[in-house]
């Protein structure tokens, strides 16, 4: 018989060189990604402080604020702005609500009327 394709040992090296090529892709890719956390860690890093308080705003600017928040609740809405402890009692204390479910007035200690 007759065999004149590619030797065996010429297979394997094409083969070698195919995984190589894969494996060069592969750290590159595996290089891109730890670049990616690299920079989203920085970011994270560099973030400012979360405020302690929150109020929530209403619609327009000419709606009286909605609700105090405690920094971080999951239940402020889109509307609201940062703002210190003074601003916060100052708020419960002109009858803006406290968020039921953070409840801002127990963490600030304060008693209704």
């Amino acid at each position: 018989m007759n065999d004149t394709g590619p030797s065996r040992l010429a297979m394997l090296r094409f083969l070698e060189r195919v995984q190589e090529r894969d494996l060069d892709r592969t750290r590159q890719w595996i290089a891109d990604e730890e670049k990616r956390e690299a920079d989203r860690q920085r970011g994270l890093e560099r973030r400012p402080p979360a405020p302690d308080w929150l109020l929530e705003v209403g619609l327009n600017r000419d709606s009286p604020p909605v609700q105090v928040h405690v920094g971080g609740c999951w239940n402020s809405g889109k509307r609201t702005r940062g703002i210190d402890r003074g601003e916060a009692l100052r708020a419960l204390a002109d009858g803006v609500k406290a968020c039921g479910v953070c409840r801002p007035d127990s963490e600030l200690g304060f008693l209704d009327g």
